[in-house]
């Protein structure tokens, strides 16, 4: 079967990878990494071909991160919040439409990833009166931004259940990077979270022009506590 056994184009997405498998195929194909060896006699395609299968699993295993395995999110004992200064006083809210995917491997955090996609027109604010000002036009605008996107990039340990997590928030059409501490506590198959970041508005253009500018502060406190289950 020869060299039509490694199909590079199975691993695009992955181009770091490409010339390391190649390089991994002449080996088990007993090339070496410089070409074939004339003084060793060429082995069966049948004996090449599984060894081949191998260092690509291998290689891929090591290469993309696998290993950590999906989580399901317990909607009843999460929640995700945000508070903002306005009228001199504090207002909070709490978004009751969102969804989240989380693969996460215990004993490496740093492969940890997860989406969280929030309806941006389920916040609800307290008092009542601020919610349809926050999903308005000047703010949210949830007609036209209808989702509101956190991408957890990965967990950096900071000892014992402490961790950085880096995301990207995505409001309003901007991708904006946020890094905060976390807390991780993992008994069993169920992991508990809890952490809080703060968003300048300005920077997703939230708020940022007519009167509403001046009356509402524009560091927002954004609180999540999520709770989820393996498997």
């Amino acid at each position: 079967m020869g060299q039509s056994a490694v199909r590079p184009s199975r691993v695009a997405h992955v181009p770091a990878v490409q010339p390391f498998l190649c390089r991994l195929a002449n080996a088990a194909r007993g090339d070496g990494y410089g070409g074939r060896n004339p003084d060793r006699p060429e082995r069966p395609a049948i004996v090449r071909f599984p060894a081949i299968l191998a260092f690509i699993a291998v290689a891929l295993l090591a290469l993309t991160g696998a290993g950590a395995s999906p989580w399901a999110v317990d909607r009843d004992a999460s929640r995700i919040e945000l508070s903002v200064r306005a009228f001199g006083g504090s207002h909070s809210g709490r978004f009751a439409e969102w969804r989240g995917d989380i693969a996460f491997d215990p004993g490496a955090p740093d492969r940890t990833r997860a989406t969280v996609v929030v309806q941006s027109a389920s916040l609800a604010m307290s008092p009542a009166v601020a919610t349809r000002r926050a999903t308005g036009p000047a703010f949210l605008d949830s007609v036209r931004y209808p989702q509101i996107r956190f991408d957890l990039q990965t967990l950096e340990p900071l000892g014992g259940d402490r961790y950085t997590a880096r995301a990207l928030v995505t409001m309003k059409g901007v991708t904006r990077p946020v890094a905060f501490p976390v807390d991780l506590r993992v008994t069993g198959d169920r992991a508990h979270l809890t952490g809080a970041f703060v968003l300048n508005r300005a920077d997703f253009g939230i708020g940022t022009s007519g009167p509403w500018n001046r009356l509402v502060g524009r560091q927002v406190t954004v609180r999540v506590a999520l709770q989820a289950r393996r498997g």
